[in-house]
């Protein structure tokens, strides 16, 4: 039976526990969904018989999709409830992945990877705040455990679950096997899922088109920021922060705005989302440049790298639950400066590395990364989505995910200029940076210490 929910109130087991395995499988679709589809390209692109270029949109289309649907997909979910977004999300993914299976070329097929962009911006936004509307509160850090949990498990699975399949069938069944679990993921999160309340205000359109072209023309020059058409790169990044400092001001006049700069001026708010910002450039700019390091400077194989990178992701997921259980008696601000330290002296270590090391030296290391970056993701996840009102609960929910797309595609963009202008050998001065970039994070954890202390 569905009844409207209290979002304060959460729910008894075993009805948390069934929304949240729900919740759970669809974040491990949309992620491994991203991954495999990195792992496939070549094999489309000889498929299809087009151009690299062309066949690069299949990734580039997802990720701007989602990236400009974030907060849009929010702001529906507060007027029309969580619940009947996130449901249409799932009943999106489902319709574009099978129709990304059965696209007859390239252009059919980058279409539905548009659409498939926007029920996993769906997904990707509102997952937390289900998870906040579903748990007490004194249990939150506990589902946001299982979150980083299965996100990370679902990175490190990505690759091999894509050469799995490849080997076996052809590339239409990685997106095809999404179809199955979502035939049973939709109709069981519609039973059993409470339906939060919306709340009664216009959608903004005007803000969400400044929205779309901000982040958009962003996203899309910082990607190409380091190929031949640099000039063009930074008039498209120009033109996107011109849109953004107007959607900051159009939204200045909203009293519920879509970018929640209400939730900004809350001090701890702001600085977990800038802490995130920084821990997701390090991450990414890792993930980036290690590749390069084991196989072009370190002359490992394509599968001793996947092996080499896989405690990382494997040391979140151990991390993550007992991070969720620390949250509950010590501050994320502490929690978060931990595990960002551990992470920074991790990636300095990588850059450290003796010119000759055995696979030892790079997996501790490797390990002391994941212990860190999972150390710091759950208590700093449960700080966003509990600062402010559970009236704003979407509007925080997908602040993480965009923390997450924001740091992503600048760490991206800085391995990419960095290799434009020294090449591949340059991985280790990436590593280094990365480090910067998680002792920034530290210093501005350690200053919600001191926003959170009661005057």
């Amino acid at each position: 039976m569905q009844a409207t929910q209290n979002v304060a109130d959460g729910l008894a087991a075993p009805q948390r526990y069934w929304v949240m395995v729900c919740i759970l499988l669809a974040t491990t679709l949309t992620n491994l969904d991203a991954a495999i589809a990195n792992v496939a390209l070549p094999t489309i692109a000889h498929g299809f018989g087009t151009s690299e270029g062309a066949t690069v949109w299949v990734v580039n289309i997802y990720q701007l999709t989602v990236a400009v649907c974030l907060l849009p997909a929010a702001a529906m979910g507060e007027i029309f409830g969580l619940k009947r977004v996130y449901v249409f999300g799932l009943v999106m993914f489902t319709l574009a992945s099978l129709g990304c299976a059965l696209s007859p070329n390239i252009d059919i097929l980058i279409a539905a990877r548009l659409f498939q962009g926007i029920g996993g911006a769906c997904l990707a936004a509102l997952s937390p705040a289900m998870i906040r509307s579903i748990y007490p509160r004194r249990l939150i850090a506990d589902g946001f455990a299982l979150l980083a949990l299965m996100v990370a498990v679902s990175a490190a699975l990505g690759p091999t679950v894509a050469a799995l399949i490849l080997s076996i069938a052809s590339w239409p069944w990685l997106f095809l096997v999404n179809v199955p679990f979502c035939l049973v993921t939709v109709p069981l999160f519609q039973a059993i899922a409470p339906a939060t309340p919306g709340q009664k205000k216009p959608f903004d359109y005007s803000g969400a088109v400044l929205n779309a072209l901000a982040f958009g023309l962003i996203v899309v020059g910082v990607g190409s920021l380091s190929g031949e058409h640099t000039v063009a790169s930074l008039l498209q990044i120009c033109a996107g922060l011109v849109c953004f400092a107007v959607f900051i001001l159009q939204q200045r006049q909203r009293v519920t705005p879509m970018l929640p700069l209400d939730l900004l001026r809350i001090p701890v708010f702001a600085l977990s989302a800038a802490t995130s910002v920084c821990s997701y450039i390090a991450q990414i700019m890792a993930f980036v440049s290690l590749p390069f390091l084991f196989q072009t400077v370190l002359h490992r194989s394509a599968v001793a790298t996947g092996l080499l990178i896989t405690p990382w992701p494997v040391l979140v997921a151990f991390t993550a639950p007992v991070a969720g259980r620390l949250s509950t008696r010590y501050p994320a601000s502490l929690l978060g400066s931990i595990g960002l330290t551990l992470l920074a002296a991790g990636l300095l270590l990588l850059a450290a590395l003796p010119s000759l090391p055995g696979d030892l030296d790079i997996a501790w290391r490797m390990a002391l990364c994941g212990i860190g970056f999972g150390l710091f993701q759950t208590p700093n996840n449960t700080a966003l989505m509990t600062a402010g009102p559970v009236t704003r609960n979407a509007a925080a929910s997908a602040m993480v995910a965009v923390a997450r797309t924001v740091g992503w595609s600048l760490g991206s963009a800085l391995v990419a200029l960095i290799f434009a202008s020294r090449g591949a050998d340059a991985a280790l001065e990436c590593l280094g940076i990365g480090a910067g970039f998680a002792a920034l994070g530290v210093v501005i954890s350690g200053v919600r210490l001191f926003a959170t202390r009661p005057a």
